[in-house]
């Protein structure tokens, strides 16, 4: 079985899926992240617009940044790297077996998304820094 998760941005969004399917499946919910995320970029296209500059901004999972920190590097959740690439208007292309590093254009930050949950859940909250 792959680790990688692909789904071409033309694919329509999915509808009439319990929970169990959207969450739970060997996605492990990645497409769904990634389908709001394309819902979004149409109802907040300044959004989308910062996602397509190469920036990082604050979403509902862990990944996104607002300022620079002392430490310039931190983990994020393949949900986010998700919706993010939807924010984008990419297809979704992540793998659940790697870590991927992007570079916030605008604070210069390092986020590494993992599928390692512990690594993103133990670092110290953006405001406690």
């Amino acid at each position: 079985m792959t680790q990688r998760i692909h789904r071409s941005i033309d694919t329509p969004l999915r509808t009439g899926l319990n929970r169990e399917e959207l969450w739970e499946a060997d996605d492990k919910g990645l497409i769904k992240c990634r389908e709001v995320g394309r819902q979004r970029a149409t109802r907040f296209p300044e959004l989308a617009r910062q996602c397509l500059a190469g920036e990082l901004p604050v979403l509902g999972w862990k990944g996104g940044v607002s300022r620079s920190l002392k430490k310039l590097e931190k983990y994020g959740s393949l949900k986010y790297l998700a919706q993010w690439q939807g924010l984008r208007g990419e297809d979704l292309d992540v793998d659940l077996a790697k870590e991927r590093a992007l570079t916030c254009a605008r604070t210069a930050m390092v986020v590494t998304f993992t599928p390692d949950r512990t690594k993103y859940f133990n670092q110290v909250a953006e405001a406690e820094a």
